[in-house]
């Protein structure tokens, strides 16, 4: 377990440990856990350039305005964007590109409880916001996080460590019973950022769990069980909750620490483009497939990587030929929808 003290000292060193005007990219940064983060990375970067994505204009403004405060010296931009279609998506990518040769962080918490709808372009609503945008955001900005000289890494805010059973006959989830949904949603994630990152071994990518954080997701959401887990949640949060800027302290060092460094021979040195180095007494942290230092890693709020249950479902699968799987269901959606498997 890392404690919260250690990342507090891993993010404190941001400003001296990483390169001025780090380039980034958070998709679904005006509210929720990605306002929280966003918040951090300008508060401890140095003139850094920040593309945030979201649905609001009203909301693009006042973050602007608050990181603005936060940190005169950076650049924020802010681009409108419906992630539910994947052409929006596009969209905003080629004018990222456009602007940009180069970027050091992809942050995702794109994400909703909404069901029972299809996307405009025939995807599950939901998986359409939480998974096929993540995707496609990565594998259209991955040429220009490969070309950073510093740090190269993408973060994914889901449920890390929770990974199960993949239902590969209803990848979109549209159908995997309520108790089994978040394993199966988890490990396409998972599994689907190995398959990513075999084209891109000097980028890192890091799926976490958040914890119970307090944040507006399911709030539009008004369906008896959901009205009933959140009167729950209200009642146990001063008991189990974690305040809104520690989540962004944990999340800035998932985003920013060499305990998550892109792929490499087990056991190997970090290097100065990996991150903010070690604090005393944390490690480089075991990759999701098992290895130190694997460049895909699924982590707990604790930043605790998979316990062995998990890493052996996970395990399985890949000997299933899940992995391949699940990545040709998701460039055909890309095809389809699309045109091609990336910009």
């Amino acid at each position: 377990m890392v404690s919260l003290a250690q990342m507090r000292s891993s993010n404190a060193a941001i400003a001296t440990a990483l390169p001025a005007k780090l380039v980034a990219v958070f998709a679904g940064a005006t509210s929720g856990i990605g306002e929280t983060a966003l918040k951090q990375f300008a508060r401890h970067a140095v003139q850094p350039r920040v593309y945030f994505l979201g649905r609001t204009t009203a909301s693009g403004e006042r973050v602007r305005a608050e990181l603005q405060a936060i940190n005169p010296g950076g650049e924020y931009v802010f681009l409108s964007v419906d992630v539910s279609l994947l052409g929006t998506v596009d969209t905003v990518c080629r004018q990222i590109r456009e602007r940009e040769t180069a970027i050091n962080l992809l942050f995702l918490t794109t994400g909703t409880l909404i069901t029972g709808k299809d996307t405009a372009e025939g995807l599950y609503y939901p998986t359409a916001v939480t998974y096929y945008a993540r995707t496609r955001l990565i594998v259209n900005l991955l040429p220009l996080l490969r070309t950073a000289t510093g740090l190269r890494r993408v973060v994914t805010v889901f449920a890390g460590t929770k990974e199960g059973p993949i239902h590969t006959d209803d990848f979109a989830t549209r159908h995997v019973p309520i108790l089994a949904a978040r394993g199966h949603a988890s490990a396409i994630m998972t599994l689907s950022l190995e398959a990513i990152a075999v084209t891109a071994p000097e980028v890192s990518f890091v799926h976490d769990f958040p914890g119970p954080v307090k944040t507006n997701l399911g709030k539009d959401v008004r369906t008896p069980a959901f009205i009933i887990v959140g009167a729950l949640f209200k009642l146990l949060w001063p008991f189990i909750g974690i305040p809104f800027a520690e989540a962004g302290d944990r999340q800035l060092f998932f985003a920013t620490s060499a305990r998550y460094p892109p792929a490499r021979t087990a056991g190997g040195v970090v290097g100065s483009a990996d991150g903010v180095p070690l604090p005393e007494g944390v490690e480089v942290a075991r990759g999701s497939a098992g290895a130190v230092g694997g460049g895909v890693y699924s982590t707990n709020v604790d930043g605790e990587t998979l316990s062995p249950k998990v890493a052996q479902v996970l395990a399985r699968m890949r000997d299933e030929g899940v992995v391949g799987k699940v990545w040709a269901h998701t460039e055909d959606e890309f095809v389809r929808i699309a045109g091609s498997v990336a910009l």
